[in-house]
């Protein structure tokens, strides 16, 4: 069964409606602040898979929209980055980054251990590790590619899909949990100190604010995003196959931060509200498609080694968001979203990220520190550092 772009959309859209309800329904859910789109789009992708195993009938959603709406999201990321409060936030930036890159060191190791323990290839070690689960579907689509062509690796595509798929799912589970057993070690939320004010609050904060805007500065944003969007993916294009390739979406994120400072510098800057609005709704939909249209049969066929080590990694991520982001980054309010951030985009993604910071701070209070570092490492900074360390791993003499 097809369902063309416009039937995606409003199922998407009742996807988020969906999980609005569950999760104020469900205690559980509530009490472990699960993100809403993770809890309606799981829902549906479980629905999707009985009707495909009992009746033998597979929906088939049109996901047209789907990177769009990831482009959109990291452009009103860069038109919300102000270099200047980045610059407030330099010091912990570069802590957050060193424990991001800490984590990228341990997957890899973990994944290529428990490969030589249980056997296998060690380069399914590798692709369990920060490639699929901190670069996501992308970076383990590109790696799987090199890896089948010039290693020999059986199925490492099919491979690759599966473990970011299992990350992207994981990821949006663990970081409410994770968040609350570190909620009782703080007394209260204490990110008043930062330097935002409180009722200023950066635009991923807030997803359920009503943001007030004009119809003039809704196009304008529109604009902006557009241009980011076609600017980037030129940028992407001219950069590929030179030592200084990028994803599309970093691109995209630092055309944003360019026009958005540029604007901010000439007397314009760029209405704040709209980005806002914009951000939230691109952010909703891209995860409610992404989570909604998951086969989660692909998780099935998983081999029983390969599954011990996403295991592992699942363990090792819920670990080192306890014991060492938690502690590195100030053992207080801000570094338990700091630690529910890192989950979401150090198994799955940065929109996961994103949504598990919004479930938590939906809940708990304002971080302002955390929604400043996390969109900057998990969108920008962690692709560049994954790529230099996966290539440090290659160069091992294992790989030779």
């Amino acid at each position: 069964m097809n369902i063309g772009i416009y039937g995606t959309l409003v199922a998407a859209s009742l996807v988020l409606l969906l999980g609005n309800r569950l999760v104020e329904w469900i205690p559980v859910l509530h009490n472990y602040t699960i993100p809403e789109p993770v809890a309606g789009g799981l829902v549906v992708a479980i629905v999707l898979l009985v009707v495909r195993v009992a009746g033998q009938v597979e929906v088939r959603f049109d996901t047209a929209l789907q990177a769009p709406l990831m482009l959109a999201f990291f452009a009103t990321i860069g038109l919300n980055a102000n270099l200047a409060s980045l610059k407030q936030g330099g010091p912990l930036l570069l802590r957050f980054l060193g424990v991001v890159i800490g984590l990228l060191v341990l997957q890899n190791a973990v994944g290529i251990g428990l490969a030589y323990a249980l056997g296998v290839d060690p380069l399914l070690g590798l692709l369990g590790g920060s490639i699929t689960l901190s670069g996501g579907h992308g970076t383990g689509a590109a790696w799987s590619k090199v890896f089948a062509e010039h290693h020999g690796v059986q199925s490492a595509t099919e491979a690759a899909i599966a473990c970011a798929t299992f990350g992207l799912v994981m990821g949006g589970i663990l970081g409410g949990p994770v968040a609350r057993l570190l909620m009782r070690r703080v007394t209260k939320p204490d990110s008043q100190q930062t330097a935002t004010p409180v009722d200023s609050p950066l635009a991923f904060e807030e997803p359920k604010a009503e943001q007030p805007t004009t119809s003039a500065a809704f196009i304008a944003t529109l604009a902006l995003i557009a241009i980011s969007l076609a600017v980037g993916e030129a940028l992407s294009n001219l950069l590929a196959g030179t030592a200084f390739e990028l994803p599309t979406f970093v691109c995209v994120l630092f055309v944003g931060v360019l026009l958005s400072n540029g604007l901010a510098l000439a007397g314009k800057p760029v209405a704040e509200h709209a980005v806002a609005l914009l951000g939230n709704v691109s952010l909703a939909l891209f995860l409610a498609m992404a989570l909604m249209t998951l086969k989660l049969w692909d998780l099935a066929s998983l081999a029983l080694p390969v599954i011990s080590i996403l295991a592992a990694q699942t363990a090792l991520m819920a670990l080192y968001a306890i014991f060492v982001t938690f502690s590195v980054m100030g053992r207080n309010y801000d570094a338990v979203v700091l630690a529910a951030g890192h989950c979401g985009f150090g198994l799955g993604a940065t929109p996961t990220a994103i949504a598990n910071m919004q479930a938590v701070t939906n809940r708990f209070g304002h971080s302002h520190l955390a929604f400043l570092i996390v969109p900057m490492v998990g969108a920008f900074f962690i692709d560049i550092a994954n790529a230099i360390v996966i290539k440090g791993y290659l160069a091992l003499p294992i790989f030779r």
